[in-house]
């Protein structure tokens, strides 16, 4: 199993498997990617690992798959699609929604598809077989693979041990999906009460002014 592996080998060598996995899988080969990215946040949290780094190295191998994804879908995929055989009417109608959907849902599709496992595998050549433009996949596939690397690693390190015993009932992806509430969770929860102190002083403030 990639989680246990990846907990028994030296780190340089983990942050190599994790750029390694995530970078194939955003090309469009199903590996297990994302768990290989908690299993490291683990072993950060650990201190076997550095987290900073950790996240530089699961962007950059999600931004630069992406790209080699789009591309190959770019240049084979309408191919792909296009070629006589089976199923050719359903791959035509693919085609067919994919494009005016990529015309006006793209940015979303890209950023926020690297949140749900099979849109992480195919989103990139899809972009690329229904002519997104190219820029402004880069953007916002920028984006997505940051943010990703980022709220998947760090909701992991932050809850350490609650995190591992929920990826041992609920498996890497719910685990990895629950960790990225929680922590949405308790941010949302500091910025409400910071908003209600400030509205607090603002009323104290105002209130002596009046005297």
């Amino acid at each position: 199993m990639v989680l246990a592996a990846l907990i028994h080998i030296p780190a340089n060598v983990g942050y190599a498997a994790v750029f390694a996995l995530v970078a194939v899988e955003t090309m469009g080969i199903p590996v297990p990617a994302e768990t290989a990215l908690i299993a490291a946040a683990l072993l950060a949290h650990d201190h076997h690992m550095d987290i900073g780094t950790l996240v530089v190295v699961a962007s950059a191998a999600a931004i630069l798959g992406d790209n080699v994804g789009f591309a190959i879908g770019r240049h084979y995929g309408r191919r792909l699609f296009l070629a006589p055989g089976p199923l050719r009417e359903h791959r035509l109608k693919v085609l067919e929604l994919g494009e005016p959907f990529f015309a006006k849902h793209g940015p979303k599709a890209v950023f926020l598809g690297r949140w749900v496992s099979g849109l992480r595998i195919a989103s990139a050549w899809l972009a690329g077989m229904n002519r997104m433009r190219w820029p402004v996949f880069v953007l916002w596939n920028a984006l997505g693979g940051i943010a990703w690397a980022s709220s998947v690693a760090f909701s992991i390190y932050f809850l350490g041990s609650v995190a591992e015993h929920a990826l041992a009932i609920v498996g890497p992806a719910a685990a990895a999906v629950a960790a990225v509430l929680i922590v949405a969770v308790v941010v949302w929860r500091w910025r409400r009460h910071r908003r209600g102190r400030a509205v607090e002083l603002r009323g104290t403030s105002s209130g002596g002014d009046a005297e």
